[in-house]
């Protein structure tokens, strides 16, 4: 648990693409949760604003994270986020208790 690597990842949709971004988004969930190294990878949408979204992730260790962002689908997701995405914000955490 000491090396493990938890990220909040916030992803907020450009006007109109909340569904674009969604369909994208729910896309990357099967194939990350496949990863070596994936503890957690949750995707959850906003109930008071649907443009938002988060994902819960946990990963067993930095490196494997890393993989992770050079992997295949999340690569082709980058390719189109600049069309869909407003605002991303990643924190990095470490569980305490």
């Amino acid at each position: 648990m000491e090396n493990e690597l938890t990220l909040v990842a916030t992803i907020t949709a450009k006007a109109g693409k909340a569904e674009n971004l969604k369909d994208a988004l729910v896309d990357l969930v099967a194939p990350t949760r496949a990863e070596v190294g994936c503890l957690q990878y949750d995707l959850h949408q906003d109930n008071q604003d649907p443009q938002a979204f988060v994902f819960l992730e946990r990963w067993s260790g930095y490196d494997v994270w890393h993989d992770h962002m050079e992997s295949t689908h999340i690569k082709a997701y980058i390719a189109l986020s600049d069309d869909l995405v407003n605002e991303f914000v990643v924190k990095e955490m470490h569980a305490i208790g």
